[in-house]
């Protein structure tokens, strides 16, 4: 069973930037992606964006479009989410998800909170 397990989470203000990291144990089978979402208090969970191990492509969501970057390595299992210029509707939890096709039968983590202040 693959493990992802987020970390780098905290307390930023507004206009920080925070690095968050996903890595995952466990046997995969190639064509894997490894994705972030977040929820924020009494919203649905959404969409940031998504790396595909094997050639580096990368999505984004419309909300993280130009202040959020998504990087891999593949050797650790690890994907890093950049939150550059961060706001206070940043704020939620962000969960890594590992899967090779639909992100809602993957495997995933436990998530990790980011808060920004105003």
């Amino acid at each position: 069973q693959v493990r992802p397990v987020e970390s780098g989470g905290g307390l930023v203000q507004t206009g920080d930037s925070l690095n968050l990291s996903c890595v995952f144990t466990g046997r995969t089978f190639g064509g894997e992606g490894m994705g972030w979402f977040r929820q924020a208090p009494g919203k649905e969970r959404e969409f940031v964006a998504a790396i595909i191990l094997s050639d580096g492509r990368t999505v984004y969501g419309d909300s993280a479009k130009g202040r959020f970057t998504i990087s891999g390595d593949n050797a650790p299992n690890t994907a890093h989410l950049q939150i550059h210029s961060a706001r206070p509707e940043d704020t939620g939890v962000y969960y890594c998800v590992v899967a090779a096709g639909d992100w809602h039968a993957g495997d995933w983590g436990p998530g990790t909170q980011v808060t920004v202040s105003s």
